[in-house]
């Protein structure tokens, strides 16, 4: 009997191992990329909250970027990041719409997460809270309706091309690509928390790599998370641009697709938003901008006649610092991943990551919230409301009339601006101080909420890693004690230590996170703060209780976490939505032209360094978004016959998805219906071929009498040298 029972007890110890080894690296995975640029003229960019800042055309265009998880028992998850301000709820809502349709209950709430990079250079009206869409003249359906078919698409990909993978993760630093624009806020967290970084800034870049489980050279794709504001380009830019994060994901996915066309390729690559609250690009640092002297540490202000206080660099306009951080962003993350196919350098920094996923998500209403603090007091929520240090921007992209940082008292003028509004009580301004109030948003319900009192919280693990998917942008020591908190919260639930990212901007914005110490300062971020000194300790709090309802549920549930109440959910306000943009009338052209018609032809020729320019009669931009197409091809002569008009003779070496290309749009009569379209083209020192070129423009007019009805222009051939 004992030999038989010995034979039987190591068939199932076989049977665990195998079955737990399956589990553990038994993944599949899958990344989708697809199109979601908005409506690229004539709308207020998300971001800077500037109504003047309406696009006129496209730099580089915006994308969604989906990767799919699978466990092999039953776990499944979905990270997007999409270049875009931020997430709106009920954008996640209607993508989610789209996905039950086609595939049931696979992707819910709970197990995806969709995060903006926080781009200030790209179309806004998405977010159906009437205080973030009011530059943008309250809803705009076009910028809506383009990110959610853009990120469905995007899923829909990944879901179609999911293989058997690995999964690793890998860190380094990049010392050279942000500072922290509110260092009196930060200087102001215990000295023995601060004692345990060498930077007030996070300069840890963490990337996820998805390998091919088959060919373990073969990379799928890669996220990666760094804290960094996109906002290398301030608020004079007018060319809808994914901005510094988005320049580098286009980089990253041109080295590893190459001769692929931007936007296309197998391997998608991206850079996500992490805890970037008071982590600024402009390295330079604030300057008064016409002394040049550093501005007022405290309250961001420069003396009489010395102008606005700016932060920039490092490059010498905005255009060059973009580019300068992209590529700081980008050497990093190639060399994460091995530098041009070099597979041998692939292993180092990196570890794999092994065990099932889980998931947890929940609606908590931050304005009834509680927590207990470390002393053991009890602390609740407020209702949103914003600070006078709102007014005054920050530095990189500073506020409207003499509002300063720092502000810790109000104003009878503005506080009587504020009750015509709405009114705080007694107890808002109890709850919320120091924090002057000068927008009580929590009582303005009208024409609908002004900001979101019901926010969405969210984990994501894969074995020991976790991504804290948060509604709203973490300073650099909120996010470091939201990682600190959950990677505890397991440990005392009988879990794993986990490596926990922050995602921000997911799934919901609900403005900024700042410690009660930076609240207390009340610079820009603190008076963004909405729920009041304790928003970082209430979301502490909830986000231990998701983790530890993850390790609770692992190996009882397929991925979900279980014992959850999903909480209440955000209002349902679609019906109340108001826009004041009008659409597209119709479109024409002087009498004896035609749309498509070049009135500027390029020169004879040109050389590598050189900007071709042509100039086109156009129809609106809005007519057709384009996806996944191009207002502009840039065409290569590549065999006989070419010149001869539209032939197989031409070869596509650009689109308005370049970094070297971008195209300007004016209305040239309003009355007439009549604009122009310019397109910009700087040949390349070093990739660009020699040999005949000619630019191609597709567009679409409105007729007058109705209809939409596309066109195509084309230049003379120019030589390139």
């Amino acid at each position: 009997m004992w030999p038989q029972l010995q034979l039987v007890l190591v068939c199932v110890l076989v049977i665990t191992i195998t079955t737990t080894t399956t589990t553990a690296t038994g993944y599949k995975v899958g990344v989708g990329r697809a199109d979601c640029t908005g409506p690229s003229v004539e709308i207020t960019f998300m971001g800077y909250a500037q109504i003047t800042q309406r696009g006129t055309g496209i730099h580089l265009r915006q994308y969604a970027r989906s990767y799919i998880v699978d466990d092999g028992g039953g776990g499944r998850f979905v990270f997007v990041a999409v270049d875009a301000g931020m997430m709106g709820h009920a954008v996640k809502r209607d993508v989610l719409a789209v996905l039950q349709k086609k595939y049931g209950q696979l992707y819910t709430q709970a197990n995806v997460v969709i995060s903006g990079s926080h781009t200030h250079s790209t179309p806004g009206g998405f977010l159906m809270y009437l205080l973030y869409d009011l530059t943008s003249l309250g809803f705009v359906a076009e910028t809506f309706n383009a990110l959610v078919h853009g990120i469905a698409q995007s899923i829909i990909r990944a879901h179609n091309n999911m293989v058997e993978a690995r999964l690793y993760v890998a860190e380094t630093e990049v010392l050279d690509a942000n500072i922290n624009r509110s260092p009196s806020a930060y200087d102001n967290n215990p000295a023995e928390e601060r004692a345990q970084y060498r930077h007030n800034v996070d300069k840890g870049l963490v990337q996820l790599q998805l390998v091919s489980a088959r060919n373990g050279s073969e990379l799928l794709g890669a996220i990666n998370w760094f804290a960094v504001h996109p906002t290398s380009l301030n608020n004079t830019n007018r060319l809808v641009s994914s901005d510094n994060v988005g320049y580098a994901s286009l980089l990253l996915e041109q080295e590893r697709n190459p001769g692929a066309l931007v936007g296309k390729g197998e391997f998608v690559g991206v850079f996500a938003a992490s805890n970037l609250g008071d982590a600024s690009p402009n390295i330079r640092g604030p300057k008064c901008e016409k002394s040049g002297l550093p501005c007022d540490v405290l309250t961001s202000s420069c003396p009489a006649g010395a102008g606005a206080c700016f932060a920039s660099g490092p490059g010498a306009d905005m255009y060059e610092s973009t580019a300068l951080i992209a590529d700081r962003l980008y050497r990093a993350a190639s060399e994460l991943l091995g530098g041009r196919g070099d597979s041998r350098s692939r292993s180092r920094n990196r570890r794999e990551l092994t065990g099932p996923l889980g998931y947890a998500h929940q609606y908590i209403d931050m304005t009834v919230a509680e927590a207990t603090t470390h002393g053991g007091g009890r602390v609740r929520g407020c209702l949103p409301a914003m600070g006078y240090s709102f007014a005054a921007g920050t530095t990189d992209g500073p506020g409207a009339f003499d509002f300063q940082q720092g502000t810790i008292t109000d104003n009878v003028l503005w506080n009587a601006v504020r009750d015509f509004i709405a009114e705080p009580t007694p107890d808002d301004k109890e709850c919320q101080a120091p924090k002057p109030i000068l927008l009580a948003t929590g009582r303005a319900r009208f024409p609908y909420d002004w900001q979101p009192k019901i926010v969405p919280t969210q984990v994501l693990t894969v074995g020991d890693f976790a991504i804290a998917a948060v509604p709203g942008e973490f300073t650099t020591m909120a996010g470091r004690r939201l990682r600190a908190a959950v990677s505890r919260a397991s440990v005392a639930a009988g879990g794993r230590e986990l490596q926990v990212v922050v995602a921000g901007l997911s799934n919901m914005y609900s403005s900024y996170v700042a410690t009660p110490e930076e609240y207390e300062i009340q610079r820009y971020e603190g008076a963004s703060t909405l729920y009041g000194p304790h928003t970082l300790t209430l979301y502490l709090e909830q986000y231990r209780r998701l983790v530890s309802a993850i390790v609770r549920s692992n190996g009882t549930t397929a991925g979900a976490a279980v014992g959850l109440d999903p909480g209440p959910e955000p209002p349902y306000e679609d019906d109340k939505q108001i826009s004041l943009t009008t659409g597209v009338i119709f479109d024409s052209h002087p009498l004896g032209k035609d749309f498509g018609e070049v009135k500027v032809q390029p020169g004879a020729e040109y050389g590598r360094g050189d900007t071709v320019t042509a100039v086109f009669i156009a129809g609106n931009p809005r007519n057709n978004l384009m996806h996944d197409k191009s207002y502009f091809t840039v065409e290569l002569a590549s065999g006989e016959g070419a010149g001869t008009g539209d032939d197989p003779g031409w070869t596509v070496v650009a689109t308005d998805a370049n970094w070297e290309t971008r195209f300007r749009w004016e209305r040239t009569s309003t009355i007439l219906g009549f604009s122009d379209i310019e397109f910009q083209w700087t040949i390349g020192p070093t990739v660009t071929v020699p040999g005949i070129y000619r630019i191609r423009h597709f567009g679409y007019y409105r007729y007058i009498l109705g209809g939409v009805y596309p066109y195509v222009g084309v230049t003379n051939t120019f030589t390139v040298t």
